[in-house]
């Protein structure tokens, strides 16, 4: 649901897939849904009377409700698995992941030793490596192999922090994707686990971070309430900032700052390279306000922006003599300012990357500075523009040096400094395998390192078009279409669109090739809608897609969808939509608004009621980017679009498959089997409403592969059958 996450990055959700049509297939007959009876609860929200016919299902600990779920999911299989293209399509997914190379991400460069995440298909998690140099990952070591760990594949990496000098490395892990992680610790050079074992330093709600103490002899975390410390009730809030020595007792663990932190604090820890400095970032939940704390080494704390500064993001300069701020004060779009360490003061920081001007007919004055990285002379800034990304450099004053050349329509997932100036960086297309570019600052130029991905598939008969449709409002909206050169537009294509529009999370091109190949081969159109809600522009956008502006993300959506039919891309009877989490909700409203539009819908880990969803832990973090009820306006807006009470008895509703997860700690499950319940007794179509509820996986971090497999061929399958394809193995 939210950036904190970087959920739905992996090729389970995000999809770009890609449809052919041919005369609609007889498909299998659909078992009736279970009894599910009404027993409704009224409440009233500033003055207005809601009533919820499904509330009994919000009770997992009921054997009522996992009565219902299971009978649910037995449905599910029944027309999933008699689907005639299922298994071909399943053991397609499986070839071509097989035929993938190795995949290299989430870098980290310390103490001279490069650090990333491995994944090694057909593995069911990526491991952590050690290695010399992005040009010999051959030289690398295995710190920790999950696979090896669990039989069951259920055991995943959620994060990794090395030490200063690179001897050890702190490692979060957790199992069934619960995101529940406790905090592990290697030896960078053997793979020697220690003794020490943290508990709680992540969680779905506030997520986690760790940093380390110039000397080894332990590492600043965040720490979850402990025991009794807490009521249950605030088990997952409240999150601080403690100090663990190696060896010790983690009951014995010192506190070092967080009592005076919101509930909803989200922290994030950052140490200077000298371990001289410790960086505290603290979100206010999820609506992109932060506030930031820096300790010397002496243990005091000084605070350098407020959450009303707008600074959304700080990093220690390489020089050691100056913290980097990324700041919105008046400056939606982004600028750089530098504050000396020795005056810590936001009045005393400067401007030396100021902010786009934002106008003229060329879309790269509307640039937003998404990212940035100090390196030693340099400052990386990652710009991104409505999706796409650029790279500018400067020095630490300011000044603009030879930048990275990059594809067009590219992404930037990721800038690591390698120390002299140069730097490595991450980048990928809808079209072209991901590849780690590393960055000569001497020369200014970009040489590709041994860390790139190959693909099995080739895209030279493919193309990425570019459009832009206009909302409600008259705002230009980007749309991002993929489609085979030859295709005609003639209305006639199955097209797949998706979206996300929230936390000011950007959709930025990304190379999901088997799966859109698979597409490709049957001759369909695929596109990525960038909504307002995200960060494609800036602040400005994303503020124009949160809290009582929520509407104009599936504005968005619904005008994207129509330009796809005005424009001969596809038509209502051939579309299909696909979202999660917060794009679930997309889903969820989109269908609900405008039923006539879609044929087909898949939904994952979503929320559809918008006046519960609060009453959750990690609902309540989300307060800042939706809203709440308790505000009277605000309620308003939710309830003007909650997909759940908007609902129609008697309605046309498109086929719609919903996945969640059992062990799903950002977005209830509840909320996936209630709108499946309203659903299946509204909709007056023949169209199935269906819900597969996954009980080893949560909110898609951590999935092992078999199950992201398996959930490759359900939805597939679900949709060739509601548009119609014949489906047939391609070749290229």
């Amino acid at each position: 649901m939210k950036s904190k996450h970087s959920l739905f990055q992996s090729w389970g959700v995000f999809f770009l897939v890609l449809f052919a049509l041919s005369a609609p297939a007889q498909g299998p007959s659909i078992p009736k849904p279970p009894e599910t009876p009404k027993h409704p609860v009224t409440d009233e929200y500033q003055g207005v009377k809601v009533t919820d016919d499904y509330r009994w299902l919000e009770n997992w600990d009921d054997p009522a409700v996992k009565q219902w779920s299971a009978a649910q999911n037995a449905r599910t299989r029944e027309y999933l698995d008699q689907l005639p293209a299922r298994a071909a399509i399943k053991k397609r997914i499986q070839e071509l992941v097989a035929a993938s190379s190795t995949a290299y991400w989430d870098l980290g460069f310390r103490g001279g030793t490069l650090f990333a995440m491995k994944y090694q298909p057909p593995q069911q998690q990526p491991m952590l490596v050690a290695m010399r140099s992005a040009d010999d990952p051959a030289s690398a070591n295995v710190i920790f192999d999950p696979n090896t760990a669990s039989g069951k594949g259920s055991l995943s990496i959620e994060f990794y922090t090395p030490s200063l000098d690179g001897k050890y490395v702190a490692v979060a892990m957790s199992e069934g994707g619960s995101e529940d992680c406790s905090a592990h610790i290697f030896e960078t050079a053997t793979g020697k686990e220690l003794s020490d074992l943290v508990p709680r330093v992540n969680f779905a709600t506030a997520g986690g971070s760790i940093d380390w103490k110039i000397d080894n002899s332990g590492f600043y975390y965040t720490r979850y309430p402990q025991g009794n410390e807490r009521p249950p009730e605030d088990a997952n809030f409240y999150q601080q900032v403690y100090f663990h020595k190696l060896g010790d007792d983690p009951k014995q663990d010192a506190y070092v700052i967080g009592k005076d932190f919101p509930r909803i604090a989200e922290i994030k820890l950052h140490s200077s390279e000298d371990g001289r400095w410790l960086l505290a970032a603290v979100a206010n939940g999820d609506g992109g306000e932060y506030e930031h704390f820096v300790m010397d080494s002496s243990g005091q704390w000084t605070q350098i922006a407020h959450f009303e500064d707008g600074i959304v993001s700080a990093k220690f300069g390489r020089d050691e003599e100056f913290i980097y701020l990324l700041s919105r004060k008046n400056a939606p779009r982004g600028q750089i300012l530098r504050l000396p360490l020795a005056h810590l003061a936001l009045a005393n920081a400067n401007v030396v990357v100021p902010q786009s001007p934002g106008s003229g007919s060329d879309e790269s004055t509307r640039a937003s500075i998404e990212n940035f990285e100090p390196a030693p002379g340099h400052l990386y800034i990652v710009d991104i523009i409505g999706g796409p990304s650029r790279v500018r450099v400067f020095d630490g004053e300011g000044h603009a040096l030879p930048s990275p050349q990059l594809p067009p329509i590219s992404a930037i997932g990721q800038v690591v400094s390698m120390g002299g100036g140069d730097a490595l960086f991450y980048t990928s297309t809808y079209l072209d395998p991901p590849a780690w570019y590393r960055f000569e600052a001497g020369s200014g130029k970009s040489v590709r390192t041994a860390l790139y991905q190959t693909s099995p598939v080739k895209f030279d008969d493919a193309e990425v078009v570019r459009e832009f449709a206009v909302s409600k409002d008259g705002t230009r909206v980007p749309l991002n279409i993929i489609k085979l050169k030859s295709a005609k537009l003639d209305g006639s294509n199955p097209a797949l669109l998706d979206g996300y529009g929230g936390y000011g999370i950007s959709l930025k091109p990304f190379f999901v090739g088997s799966q859109t190949r698979i597409w490709l081969d049957q001759g369909g159109i695929s596109a990525t809608a960038n909504l307002r809600g995200g960060g494609e522009y800036g602040e400005e956008w994303h503020k124009a897609g949160n809290l009582t502006h929520k509407q104009n993300v599936f504005d968005d959506f619904i005008a994207c969808a129509q330009f796809l039919v005005d424009h001969k891309y596809t038509s209502p009877a051939h579309r299909a939509i696909i979202g999660g989490s917060n794009g679930g909700l997309l889903m969820g409203a989109a269908f609900t608004q405008r039923p006539d539009l879609f044929r087909a819908v898949v939904s994952f880990v979503g929320i559809y009621d918008m006046l519960r969803v609060e009453l959750d832990p990690n609902g309540a973090f989300n307060v800042t980017e939706f809203g709440t009820v308790k505000n009277a306006e605000q309620f308003k807006a939710l309830y003007a679009y909650s997909p759940y009470h908007h609902v129609k008895d008697g309605t046309a509703y498109p086929a719609v498959l919903f996945l969640t997860g059992e062990n799903d700690h950002r977005v209830n499950p509840m909320q996936s089997r209630k709108m499946t319940a309203r659903l299946q007794a509204a909709t007056s179509s023949d169209r199935p409403i269906l819900l597969r509820t996954s009980s080893n996986a949560g909110h898609g971090i951590g999935t092992a592969l078999d199950e992201e497999i398996e959930q490759g061929a359900d939805f597939f399958s679900f949709l060739f059958d509601q548009l119609g394809i014949n489906y047939k193995p391609g070749e290229k």
